[in-house]
């Protein structure tokens, strides 16, 4: 008896330098939690930081150290598909035939590329074109399931379109994917209670040393409410973050002494940095094990490259042949 199709999971992965805990508790542990009950497919999406990354060491640097920082996080080669963009190039010829059949209106709509031109970016067409290359990146995989963001929630909408645009074109071709939002861990607040972000440079970085860690937590930004005073934990960024790491039960306890008189924020932060400190040494260390070993990495990365490309080949086949490159 065959085994039923498992739901194949899809998310690509920015090489955007150092992790930080919104990475980690935002996407990353989502993630890796889908390997043991999916098809799970990881890819580092190269391609798309060229958009904001114009500087070809320091994009190769990051591109290996994500590989490394995944691998150390505990992502298995062996029971998901885990690669790098550029290193599967059928996925740009597939970009530019979608792209004949992409509206311009489509894309124009997108609230993401007015996003970045309002941050400053420069109007170019890949960044106009970014929700294409997203597109070819599900539909030349089949994916099912495209757990994002609120902000590209958008994109897996686009790529619906242009997929059933395809499919309307030249016959049924591709799988319709659904996004999959993580409502729980959307905004995980920062040193200063905005979202955790680089652009906001209020980020707890997760590979970090033990002073700077120690330096980062103690810069968290809590209320002026004296010691003798209850605190209140629903409104507070330390408690946010302790929650990150605690039980339900040492929740409930720190809750409680939220709600006493006595309570220093010092001490709260202290125990924090410990925790956090304490709970990524062991993926700290392999990470390092790693990095000192660049081409077992490559090894890895190639042997994912290969698995992605006997999925995505078929596919491009049967779409050469339906828009007519095969004759």
């Amino acid at each position: 008896m065959s085994q039923p199709k498992l739901t194949r999971v899809l998310s690509g992965i920015q090489p955007s330098g150092a992790l930080h805990l919104g990475n980690y508790f935002g996407m990353m542990k989502y993630m890796l939690g889908y390997q043991k009950r999916s098809d799970l497919f990881v890819f580092i999406v190269n391609y798309h930081a060229l958009t904001t990354v114009q500087d070809g060491p320091r994009l190769a640097q990051d591109t290996l150290q994500a590989a490394a920082d995944w691998l150390a996080l505990g992502l298995d080669p062996k029971i998901c598909t885990f690669w790098v963009q550029s290193d599967v190039k059928e996925v740009v010829e597939l970009t530019w035939i979608l792209s004949n059949v992409t509206p311009m209106g489509l894309l124009e709509r997108c609230h993401s590329y007015k996003d970045k031109l309002a941050r400053g970016l420069p109007a170019n067409h890949g960044l106009f074109a970014y929700p294409v290359l997203m597109a070819a990146d599900i539909v030349g995989y089949n994916a099912d399931i495209i757990p994002v963001g609120k902000d590209q929630q958008q994109h897996v909408e686009v790529t619906r379109d242009i997929a059933i645009k395809f499919n309307n074109t030249f016959g049924e071709t591709f799988v319709l994917p659904a996004a999959e939002i993580n409502e729980d861990t959307a905004a995980l607040p920062g040193l200063d209670g905005q979202k955790m972000s680089k652009s906001y440079d209020n980020t707890i970085d997760i590979f970090m040393d033990e002073k700077p860690l120690r330096k980062r937590v103690m810069a968290i930004v809590t209320d002026s409410t004296p010691v003798n005073q209850p605190k209140n934990p629903a409104t507070c960024n330390l408690f946010a973050l302790y929650k990150l790491f605690a039980t339900k039960e040492e929740v409930e306890d720190l809750r409680r002494r939220y709600l006493a008189p006595g309570l220093r924020y010092g001490d709260v932060k202290q125990e924090l940095f410990e925790r956090i400190r304490d709970f990524f040494a062991p993926y700290k260390a392999e990470r390092e094990r790693l990095l000192k070993d660049p081409g077992h990495i490559h090894q890895v990365l190639d042997y994912g490259a290969d698995k992605a490309r006997a999925v995505i080949g078929p596919i491009m086949d049967e779409v050469r042949r339906k828009v007519g490159l095969v004759y």
